[in-house]
């Protein structure tokens, strides 16, 4: 996993490189501002980058809807103090790929982060919960567009697991499966692999587990 850390306030960055550095995970750069991030995520091609919310220039929301459409398999998640639903659900429609506050412990950060590598969604369970009923109040497309093929992609993906599991499970190329993946989102009106784990357990098309790609309470 290589890390590249977004924050504005430099305490902050040295504090989370110091800690990530503890448990072996490489930070390949930090950066003050969201413009700044967008530009060493170009260059530097990392796994994992650790977003803050509130930042000059370019603020996190901005720097995630970018870095995604750019950069779809980088794994972005927004480390923050704010627990208000509105920024959270924004995240998440930005793309976003967790939400972690600050006052996290260590463990409980490390867990998370280490489920982004199976293809898991960086949620607190408390925060997962308010995601999955926020989205169940939105409208969406419907199931019944989807294929067979689709539902099957849905359903692993919602499972938590990586386009490439899903490509060995399948058999097919992981180039196959983002073109289901596209094709699901545009179906569905949904945005990230999050949105689609929400949705198929809104649908009941999966049953709440804690295998699924976002950790339930």
């Amino acid at each position: 996993m290589k890390v590249l850390l977004a924050d504005d306030h430099e305490l902050v960055r040295k504090g989370l490189a110091s800690l990530l550095a503890s448990r072996n995970i490489e930070v390949v750069s930090e950066a003050s501002n969201g413009q700044e991030v967008i530009e060493k995520a170009r260059k530097l091609k990392p796994t994992v980058i650790l977003m803050d919310l509130k930042m000059p220039v370019c603020d996190g929301l901005q720097a995630t809807r970018q870095i995604k459409a750019e950069m779809p398999d980088v794994k972005i998640v927004m480390l923050t103090v704010c627990e208000d639903d509105r920024e959270l659900f924004e995240a998440v429609r930005a793309g976003a790929d967790g939400y972690i506050l600050k006052n996290l412990k260590a463990d409980e950060f490390f867990r998370l982060l280490s489920g982004l590598e199976r293809g898991e969604a960086a949620f607190a369970p408390s925060l997962a919960t308010r995601v999955i009923v926020g989205f169940s109040r939105r409208p969406s497309g419907n199931e019944d567009e989807l294929t067979q093929r689709e539902l099957e992609v849905l359903k692993l993906v919602a499972g938590g697991e990586s386009n490439k599991e899903i490509a060995n499970r399948l058999q097919v190329s992981e180039n196959t499966v983002k073109f289901h993946l596209r094709n699901v989102m545009e179906k569905l009106h949904l945005k990230n692999r999050t949105q689609l784990a929400t949705y198929a357990l809104n649908k009941g098309i999966v049953p709440p587990s804690a295998d699924h790609g976002l950790p339930y309470a």
